[in-house]
């Protein structure tokens, strides 16, 4: 369970942004995404591939 003090003086903004970024921390809603559908172990890898191959590209890219 996510707990965010409200401090003394601090608005309700703030607080609101504080919990959704400790809540995107977390991974709940990738996670509920993920398990809408199942997908196969040998897609899995596969996509993870791709991700890791485009990360690195991008990386390079950067850097060069």
């Amino acid at each position: 369970m996510i707990v965010v003090n409200v401090k003394e003086n601090e608005s309700i903004e703030k607080a609101l942004k504080r919990f959704k970024k400790k809540f995107d921390r977390t991974g709940a809603i990738r996670e509920l995404r993920a398990r809408q559908y199942f997908e196969k172990p040998s897609i899995k890898r596969r996509t993870e591939v791709i991700k890791a191959a485009y990360k690195q590209r991008m990386q390079t890219e950067e850097m060069g």
